[in-house]
């Protein structure tokens, strides 16, 4: 009968040799990560001592994919360091996806388990952070840590450092209930007014702004993109010699960690890249913008800054909501122009045609998250509602 072999990363007995005064040699087998066993050890003045260098040797020896062999005692804090070594080793995420997740883990999750060994991180605790979270900060927040979590852990349950990832054992959370909101043409054209007026007008110190902001609100109108894409179109991006004027959403902006913010030659999902014919006011505000770059080259960005460098998407939100904080504007962030966009699209030609303009895969997540409910019944049963109407006496008539 076979003899059954010794687990990965177990050693020995440890033998001891004395090899002269104050000189003592500490042995033993060790069955190392790839399956070979191997012969391991250290010297000291000591008995004692060497025994200490050879376990130390032995818990510094194997690695599992460039990092540390994870374990069961290995601190959550060690698998948060394999699992962003891991993202970066399949290089499968955007820069700025891979930012999100790391800072998410950080700031939401880090703080609650970074004292605790794998062992330890067990659905007795995770299920009560994540309720924690969501009552004091947010489902969005508690949805958020989750995936990182999951992500983390699911890592360590491969590495079979734990026996199975406890966050796939963790009840559904509730989301509460919400709806899309779209803004009206009142609220549209108030938006419009005081973009145009902030900074405007007699004895306003410093120079006027430049205008891109108002630009930038009627592009986000005209073609349902994301900041981050309407802030990385290029002058080679517009047509606006054909009719209706066209853009390509082929790009966004993103920061990536340790470098300057910057294009990304593609935009969030791959269905996001989209050709969008866009109405008249938007076509008039790209061809002011290709005036402005007419004698830049063709890769140039239509919105930039003064040194000709991306527009970042969080200083065009600080400026959106400081402009309408003037004129008791509230609650309207760049998102709220896709949402309208959605819905106005809906009301004339359908949900498809929504999701095939803000670039969704399914036109359920449109409908879900974009669109805002239309609770008008059709005026049609009113006719023929009719047919309950009461019917009139003879002595009526008479």
């Amino acid at each position: 009968m076979a003899r059954p072999r010794t687990p990965i990363g177990t050693f020995g007995d440890i033998d001891f040799t004395t090899l002269g005064p104050a000189r003592v040699r500490a042995r033993t087998r060790v069955r190392d990560f790839d399956g070979q066993v191997r012969r391991v050890e250290a010297t000291a003045s000591s008995r004692k001592l060497a025994e200490h260098r050879l376990k130390e040797k032995l818990a510094q020896r194997a690695t599992y994919g460039g990092n540390r062999q994870l374990t069961p005692d290995s601190s959550f804090k060690e698998l948060v360091e394999a699992w962003l070594a891991d993202l970066d080793l399949e290089g499968g995420l955007a820069p700025s996806t891979r930012a999100l997740y790391e800072r998410n883990m950080r700031q939401l999750v880090m703080p609650a388990f970074e004292h605790y060994t794998l062992r330890e991180v067990t659905i007795g605790r995770i299920e009560p952070f994540l309720k924690s979270l969501a009552a004091n900060k947010s489902y969005s927040y508690a949805k958020q840590a989750k995936t990182v979590l999951n992500l983390a852990l699911g890592l360590a349950a491969r590495y079979e450092a734990i026996p199975k990832n406890p966050v796939r054992e963790a009840k559904r959370m509730k989301k509460p209930p919400s709806e899309a909101v779209s803004l009206t043409h009142d609220q549209v054209e108030a938006i419009r007014a005081a973009a145009r007026a902030w900074r405007r007008g007699p004895g306003v110190p410093g120079p006027p702004p430049d205008g891109q902001l108002e630009q930038i609100i009627e592009v986000m109108l005209g073609t349902s993109a994301r900041i981050g894409e309407v802030l990385a179109i290029r002058k080679c991006d517009v047509d606006v010699t054909c009719a209706p004027a066209t853009v390509l959403m082929c790009g966004t902006i993103v920061y990536p960690k340790g470098r300057p913010t910057m294009r990304q030659p593609h935009p969030k999902t791959t269905t996001s890249t989209r050709l969008i014919s866009v109405p008249s006011f938007t076509a008039a505000v790209l061809r002011e913008r290709l005036v402005v770059v007419a004698d830049e080259p063709p890769d140039h960005l239509l919105f930039f800054s003064r040194n000709h460098t991306p527009l970042t998407t969080n200083n065009v939100r600080r400026r959106l909501r400081s402009v309408l904080s003037e004129v008791g504007i509230t609650g309207v962030s760049p998102h709220a122009f896709r949402r309208t966009v959605a819905t106005v699209v809906d009301r004339a030609g359908g949900a498809e045609l929504a999701a095939e303009v803000l670039g969704h895969s399914s036109s359920e997540i449109t409908k879900k998250h974009y669109i805002e409910p239309d609770r008008t019944v059709n005026p049609l049963t009113a006719e023929i509602l009719e047919s309950l109407a009461p019917r009139r006496r003879v002595d009526e008539g008479e």
